[in-house]
């Protein structure tokens, strides 16, 4: 059985955001192709999706190897996902359907119940969950498509710090649902803008000589397993 290049490119950038395989490092086809039991053809095709996607560089006399992104850069993404996230609740005000309701809603019932409970790592998951489904609803597959990148990108390069008050973090998940469910698409704007940049805050540069470029983007804001991983 052929396995498609889209599983092979989320196994491989799973590994390079789980740091597998490291800044820098060369990715050879023939090495890739044994260790996730693919032949080369599949790997090709997943290297030039994850070279389109900026999790890989094609150098000379070197091939294929993980992209080294700079603190700018990463400081970016953040300040991207700042613009974008608002946007994709404003659009899920529109244009959610009943099913992406009762996902959300559900989620936010269990985060709540966890954050009372103190239960982080339960909260990171499903954390990631919310705002996956929150993208999916915007009836966009670009933003949706964009937003997911912008996730893989920003769990590879930040560590993220458990907030300081998750009740209060899930509550404002539940705000957000509250005004996707009623179509109110700027008040669910408004308070993912909110949200957006409080989690902002809790990410710190993975990679050593990090400056201080991603706290000036903060405070300049204002109001194989061929499953995958979510991040």
């Amino acid at each position: 059985m052929r396995i498609p290049a889209h599983s092979v490119c989320t196994a491989i950038r799973d590994d390079i955001v789980a740091g597998v395989h490291e800044r820098g490092s060369r990715l050879t086809e023939e090495l890739l192709a044994r260790r996730y039991g693919v032949s080369r053809v599949p790997v090709r095709e997943a290297l030039r999706t994850l070279e389109a996607e900026g999790f890989v560089v094609t150098r000379r006399h070197a091939g294929a190897c993980v992209a080294e992104p700079t603190e700018q850069e990463a400081a970016d993404l953040l300040e991207m996902r700042m613009l974008l996230e608002p946007l994709g609740a404003a659009r899920a005000a529109q244009r959610r359907t009943e099913a992406h309701l009762k996902v959300l809603r559900g989620l936010v019932r269990l985060g709540q119940e966890r954050a009372r409970r103190g239960n982080s790592e339960d909260l990171r998951s499903l954390g990631g969950w919310f705002h996956e489904t929150l993208a999916q609803a915007c009836g966009s597959p670009a933003l949706t498509s964009t937003l997911a990148q912008l996730r893989h990108k920003i769990a590879w390069m930040y560590v993220v710090e458990a907030p300081a008050d998750p009740v209060e973090s899930w509550a404002e998940h539940g705000g957000i649902v509250d005004a996707v469910a009623r179509g109110d698409s700027e008040r669910a704007r408004a308070i993912t803008a909110l949200h957006a940049e409080r989690a902002t805050s809790a990410h710190r540069l993975r990679f050593p000589g990090a400056s201080d470029r991603a706290e000036r983007v903060r405070t300049s804001q204002h109001p194989v397993n061929m499953l995958g991983s979510r991040h």
